[in-house]
């Protein structure tokens, strides 16, 4: 797993964000059973940059805490059935041979404001956004109850299986 990062603040937690973030996506990958190295684009900003990329792409003019680009489109969430389809091949990264799941963008404004909010430290609430974007990468959504009861049960299981808990 590679998480290519990019911290456009000067956001310094008391944790390797970068580490952090490769080892949540890990997990998650490997408990989802991914059969092939996969990498991601993370980018750390703050609400007024994430807010400009929300309109620009979702033409939602906020800020947010997290948003998700998949780089692929998965026919059913988690599903890995395409290894090794042309579809799959055209996904891979020729300099690294991973399959590219896509692109993260998190606030740094966000996390430290909902760490505060929800009474847990800044390392559980980016650990939270980084499994929460990586489910969306791999095809997991909350349109529907269904769906977001299945995401928050995924969410919470890998985070504790991680140590990563509300404090």
């Amino acid at each position: 797993m590679l998480v290519f990062m990019d911290n456009e603040t000067e956001y310094a937690p008391g944790f390797d964000l970068e580490k952090l973030s490769g080892e949540v996506a890990q997990f998650i990958l490997k408990e989802e059973n991914c059969p092939f190295e996969c990498e991601i684009n993370l980018t750390v900003t703050d609400n007024e940059g994430i807010r400009a990329v929300n309109k620009e792409f979702r033409e939602i003019d906020k800020e947010t805490d997290v948003l998700s680009f998949p780089a692929f489109d998965f026919t059913n969430a988690g599903e890995f059935g395409f290894y090794k389809s042309p579809e799959f091949e055209s996904n891979v990264n020729p300099d690294t041979g991973n399959f590219m799941l896509g692109d993260i963008m998190i606030s740094k404004d966000r996390v430290i404001a909902q760490a505060e909010e929800y009474g847990h430290s800044e390392k559980r609430e980016f650990a939270f956004l980084v499994a929460h974007s990586v489910l969306h990468l791999i095809g997991y959504d909350h349109m529907t109850e269904e769906d977001a009861a299945v995401m928050e049960a995924k969410q919470k299981a890998y985070l504790d299986a991680l140590g990563i808990k509300r404090e």
